[in-house]
């Protein structure tokens, strides 16, 4: 995986859960036409697919954002998402080793803000670490479950552990959203399906071992199952991508697959959407706001 994409990329890790969306009071209104706002990570910005235009944070202008602000008629789109964002990046500047590559997302949004779609979390669990961890231990024993075994050692699940930690911050980055916005319709974006949802994988063609698909694949139904909650509890919507985009997983072919593999086949990031993925989670993200 390229240096910059790998340091930088975002997701959660396994598959996704929860069909209801956990609705504010404005959850019948129509889509808002006022100024739309973008948050949140590299499964928001779309690394790599074409046009970039959001320099060392690999933001495309064909990611979800710009498609729902077209569809739904916003004549203003601010854009802050940023590759390997976390929710401490949506209060402070992001930095690259030391280098300054995106300033605070929160300060995008405004008291004349009408919209905003955040999508966050995935780097907060360390979705690159696990990637890579979970990729190296498969070459070690690809018909077992080495990288389940790494991450619940000892007894404990690391990784849920990690999810509970993160549900706080989320639910800090909406409350500051409605503090800057108090008028504005607010949609967290879950995240789509990476892994089979009915299979055991499709080792070698993507490193990961067949018995470890299962354990990634509950690990992020738990994370969007948070991301549901402090929507819940926090005057903001969900929005499920993961049962709408099951069946276009990094195993399937090229056409079908709308997250690409580890190593791409389509101009995206390794283990990201791509630009169908995108399409479609602006289609899922404009049924909602309908």
């Amino acid at each position: 995986m390229p240096s910059v994409v790998r340091a930088r990329a975002t997701v959660a890790v396994g598959a996704a859960l929860i069909l209801t969306a956990a609705t504010a009071t404005t959850a019948a209104a129509d889509a808002p036409t006022g100024k739309y706002v973008s948050l949140g990570d590299s499964y928001v910005a779309g690394p790599l697919i074409p046009d970039q235009s959001g320099g060392l944070c690999l933001r495309s202008d064909h990611n979800y954002p710009s498609l729902v602000a077209t569809a739904i008629g916003s004549s203003s789109l601010s854009d802050a998402s940023c590759s390997g964002a976390t929710t401490y990046d949506l209060a402070q500047t992001q930095t690259d080793a030391g280098v300054p590559v995106n300033a605070p997302q929160l300060d995008s949004v405004t008291s004349d803000t009408r919209l905003v779609t955040l999508g966050i979390g995935g780097n907060d669990v360390g979705f690159v670490s696990i990637i890579l961890t979970c990729a190296a231990l498969s070459l070690t024993n690809p018909f077992g479950d080495p990288c389940t075994a790494h991450y619940t050692s000892g007894g404990s699940d690391q990784l849920a552990a990690m999810i509970d930690a993160t549900e706080p911050k989320v639910a800090a980055v909406l409350q500051a959203i409605h503090q800057h916005a108090p008028q504005a319709r607010v949609l967290v974006v879950g995240y789509p399906d990476i892994l089979p949802e009915h299979s055991d994988g499709c080792w070698p063609l993507q490193p990961i071992a067949y018995g470890d698909v299962s354990y990634l694949r509950t690990t992020e139904k738990e994370l969007n199952a948070m991301l549901a909650t402090a929507a819940a509890q926090n005057g903001a919507e969900y929005v499920d991508t993961y049962t709408q985009t099951i069946g276009h997983d990094i195993c399937k072919p090229e056409g079908v697959k709308w997250i690409e593999g580890v190593i791409p086949t389509a101009p995206a990031a390794p283990v990201h959407p791509n630009a169908e993925g995108e399409e479609t989670l602006a289609n899922i993200v404009e049924a909602a706001l309908d």
